[in-house]
């Protein structure tokens, strides 16, 4: 008798997605008890954040001697990739919007806007001055205890310019203790991990229980004008730009898959951030470009989020029955462009930002609290394409860099890991 096939973790997820849905839809109620077992996973996967990139982060700066410019250089290539890129999803989304008009004909009378008028509330304080402040944390423990990224990714820098001008023993032993630390909780990810179907299972059916099936008509218009907007973006910006930088896509598909579907079922970037990196690394992108671009781009290459943020904004003036010309369209654009840097960290984020620029156009909160019936559904969608993104800026980094070595695994991977994330190596063209 034939040995039957261990099922793979993507298999696995798929599966207790489809079973999650069935139970989030034969028991409601019940399935709501299940909600423990999805914050486990999340709050699993979320201990394991500040170290990872702490650790990866210094190693890949200060780890590669005293060349800062290299390190400037890269800094530079990625912002610039990053606002080239967010800037196209801004234009993509806003013709969407404008195109179908899914806030056309809504009725904004009997929406609470209780909380959206918190939103509002909550969202006015968030300048750019307030951004920068933001940014240079006053306790690095607390920035870690609430995996504020940025403030975690601006502390490792500094630190690790500063441990690059120490000399001799104190700075061996420092880049050994950190590299023990990354390679350990790249396994500890590989162990909770093990974990993921049953975290996810829970989280689609407590969705699915919460807000029923029949939410997918609710706002449905607005729902498919953003799904369809986002392949768009995938088509006609993400996959040029992975063919130019001669991507093996393939490959890349391979070993983005799990964390975008960790992504697409738990909302949550961090979440798959862990799996992400690792997987990143295992096709070839060394691990100083994963550590510093993928943790940035969380917070400046939110392709996704923002081009939600053109359509629901848009959509508010839509729905309130507010023309808006191009150019006032386009002001509003870069208002979002510049508020909505920086806070991926904050939940709901999207709509954080989304109800201060409503607030700050004179456009209706209610807005936003018919879109919180539906958000988590949308929010599936663009945070995939969040990780997707920055997943091949990294992969685009290191080209730029020349530093791409697909032939080539990761030294704390072993072969057999290396095929289970990113798959066997694509032919050599004939």
């Amino acid at each position: 008798m034939a040995k039957l096939k261990r099922p793979s973790l993507t298999q696995m997820i798929l599966l207790s997605m489809v079973i999650g849905t069935l139970v989030g839809w034969a028991f409601p109620e019940a399935s709501q008890q299940l909600k423990p077992l999805s914050n486990i996973f999340l709050r699993m996967i979320k201990s394991i954040i500040a170290p990872i990139i702490f650790a990866t982060l210094v190693m890949g700066i200060a780890g590669h001697g005293d060349d800062m410019k290299r390190v400037g250089r890269l800094a530079l290539k990625s912002l610039i990739y990053f606002e080239i890129v967010t800037t196209l999803a801004l234009f993509i989304g806003l013709a969407a919007v404008n195109l179908t008009r899914p806030g056309v004909g809504v009725v904004l009378a009997g929406a609470d806007a209780s909380k959206a008028q918190e939103m509002g509330q909550t969202a006015q304080g968030l300048t750019v001055g307030g951004f920068l402040e933001h940014v240079v944390p006053t306790s690095i423990v607390e920035a870690m205890t609430k995996n504020e990224v940025l403030q975690i990714v601006f502390w490792s820098i500094l630190f690790a310019v500063a441990l690059s001008q120490v000399r001799g023993r104190p700075k061996e032993m420092m880049l050994w203790t950190l590299e023990g630390l990354s390679e350990v909780m790249f396994k500890f990810t590989g162990i909770v991990m093990k974990y993921a179907p049953i975290g996810i299972g829970a989280a689609i059916a407590v969705t699915v229980g919460h807000s029923g099936l029949g939410i997918l008509w609710n706002l449905g218009k607005l729902i498919l004008t953003l799904y369809g907007a986002l392949v768009v973006f995938g088509l006609l910006v993400l996959l040029p730009v992975a063919l130019i930088a001669k991507v093996p896509v393939k490959r890349f598909i391979r070993a983005v898959k799990d964390p975008a579907l960790i992504a697409f079922s738990t909302t949550s970037s961090e979440a798959a951030l862990p799996r992400a990196m690792q997987a990143m690394e295992a096709i070839g992108v060394p691990r100083r470009i994963v550590a510093f671009v993928m943790p940035t781009g969380y917070s400046f290459n939110l392709d996704g989020t923002t081009l939600y943020l053109a359509m629901a904004s848009v959509f508010a003036a839509q729905a309130a029955g507010i023309h808006m010309s191009f150019s006032e369209q386009m002001v509003m654009m870069l208002t979002l462009m510049l508020t909505s840097k920086g806070v991926a960290a904050v939940p709901r984020a999207s709509l954080v930002i989304l109800s201060g620029t409503l607030a700050s156009f004179g456009l209706p909160l209610e807005a936003v609290a018919l879109i919180l019936g539906v958000d988590e559904l949308m929010d599936m969608a663009r945070t995939t394409v969040n990780l997707v993104g920055n997943c091949l800026a990294t992969v685009v980094m290191a080209r730029w860099e020349n530093d791409f070595h697909p032939e080539a695994p990761p030294p704390d991977l072993s072969a057999d890991e290396v095929i289970t994330i990113a798959g066997p190596p694509e032919p050599a063209p004939a």
